[in-house]
């Protein structure tokens, strides 16, 4: 990989390479008959590194992957989450509703080809289609942790999620304002009727009040 690259110059670029190799060398049906992780790894990174991302980039990538490690002991099997979350904005424009579709299709034909398990494969796929409603079922282990994860920047502080809220406007850069803002409100309401935000007790306790207070900041000012 050229040092030129996008992804190359981000300072977690090497690690998130070789925690990568571990966890897909981990699922590999046959590890010493498999392919080399790294052309995957690379490939993925470069995906996370793209340039109409604001929000959705690689440290994006490494916040979910920190959270689903914080949420290990509540995972059915931590490395398929792990997995799922590499894949889960693989593939993001911002001008296409079917981002999660084609991250889940993306990831069904890479594990194919890495030597993961039909089984395995199949549970990443489904877990990555869940991050378009972020509603896991009750007894869904492995959809709760990585939709808490992926909803956790929800429960920044307030000079986060304004950083956060900031960027995803920015990735809609192209949308004015008077379609941006109700299209906007639309969603955070969805998830402000959800039950809970978060699913995982670790959520319901650490992240679930300071979220719903930014998202309902957020709305009102979009309201106003």
């Amino acid at each position: 990989m050229p040092p030129t690259s996008a992804a190359a110059v981000h300072p977690r670029y090497d690690a998130l390479l070789a925690e990568w190799g571990e966890v897909l060398r981990r699922c590999q049906s046959d590890p010493d008959a498999a392919p080399d992780p790294a052309p995957y790894g690379r490939e993925l990174l470069e995906r996370w590194a793209e340039p109409q991302r604001h929000y959705h980039t690689m440290d994006h990538l490494v916040a979910v992957l920190s959270r689903v490690t914080e949420l290990t002991a509540y995972a059915g099997d931590p490395d398929t989450v792990v997995l799922a979350a590499w894949f889960h904005d693989a593939v993001y424009r911002p001008d296409r509703s079917e981002n999660e579709e084609r991250s889940a299709a993306l990831a069904e034909r890479a594990l194919d080809e890495a030597g993961l398990s039909g089984r395995q494969i199949a549970e990443v796929a489904r877990l990555v289609r869940l991050t378009v409603s972020h509603n896991p079922a009750s007894d869904d282990r492995n959809g709760e942790v990585l939709c808490d994860a992926d909803l956790a920047v929800l429960a920044g502080d307030p000079a986060d999620y304004a950083a956060y809220a900031a960027a995803v406007r920015e990735e809609y850069g192209f949308v004015p304002d008077e379609r941006f803002r109700p299209a906007r409100a639309d969603i955070l309401r969805r998830l402000l009727d959800l039950p809970t935000l978060f699913r995982t007790a670790y959520g319901q306790d650490r992240w679930e009040a300071t979220a719903r207070r930014n998202m309902t900041t957020e709305l009102e000012l979009l309201e106003s």
